[in-house]
């Protein structure tokens, strides 16, 4: 059951980052998970003043998965680490920073997008197409005011927080987050220490590998680490505390980053 979903999930990413006509995906309200996984691969990616995205696999459990290692391996810096391990939500302008999103349209200019591709004349060709589709969502999205970025405000201090190392080093320089008195960077902070320690180690060592994978390579290596995680117990606990039970007090296991092995992870891998 769980190759049979999974599997038929990747196809289908994997058909949108390859699709050849204009693809829009509409990011508005909470996009997250498997949401960034269908919008990543559109090729007009639309985010509205209240977009709000993140990658919350590790606290339930599992890592972010459908393409999100290949996504989050390229954003700027050590941005990508940084949401992985911490589910931090950012919005419509950090998207855009990030690249995760290609325009900002007022949420009540759909209807009227709509309407434009029904009257629109398209050619049938790829390039002219696209760029047609890019006009459309410019105008509509002209003079839309852009939110503050945390994201790029920060950027700089998680660079220095992720750094180049190993996680047992990283991780207590995340954990000092929960104490700052920036609110967004606090809650990054908190969410890590609550989190599966499995998938801080499982997401780290993807996205290292991604990085120099192609998108059809890592759809393939993320197809074993999703079905491994069915196979393992953190996945069934997380989804159990948040959305079964919602007791949110998770016992993962291993219950520390220090029990993680390499040898915990290559058994998700395979």
């Amino acid at each position: 059951m769980a190759s049979a979903f999974f599997k038929r999930e990747y196809e289908l990413d994997l058909l949108i980052h390859t699709y050849s006509k204009p693809f829009v995906c509409w990011g508005h309200g909470i996009v997250m998970g498997g949401g960034i996984g269908l919008m990543a691969g559109a090729s007009h990616r639309v985010a509205t003043p209240k977009t709000r995205m993140a990658m919350p696999e590790i606290n339930i459990g599992l890592y972010p998965d459908v393409g999100g290692s290949w996504l989050l391996s390229r954003l700027p810096g050590k941005s990508g680490a940084f949401l992985a391990l911490t589910a931090a939500s950012i919005n419509a302008a950090d998207a855009l920073f990030a690249g995760l999103a290609d325009f900002l349209v007022p949420h009540e200019q759909h209807g009227a997008l709509l309407q434009a591709i029904a009257g629109a004349s398209w050619q049938g060709h790829a390039e002219t197409d696209s760029a047609q589709m890019s006009h459309l969502l410019e105008r509509l999205g002209q003079g839309t005011p852009m939110p503050d970025s945390p994201l790029r405000t920060h950027l700089d201090r998680i660079n220095t927080v992720i750094g180049h190392d190993r996680l047992q080093d990283i991780a207590p320089r995340l954990a000092a987050l929960a104490e700052d008195a920036d609110p967004w960077l606090a809650l990054a902070g908190k969410t890590f220490l609550k989190g599966s320690p499995t998938s801080a180690a499982l997401s780290l060592e993807l996205l290292r590998r991604a990085r120099h994978m192609s998108l059809a390579e890592v759809f393939d290596l993320e197809l074993k680490a999703s079905i491994g995680c069915c196979a393992h117990p953190d996945f069934a606990e997380g989804v159990r505390a948040l959305l079964i039970d919602k007791d949110k007090t998770p016992r993962w296991q291993p219950a520390t980053l220090a029990e993680v092995t390499p040898e915990w992870i290559e058994e998700h891998l395979k």
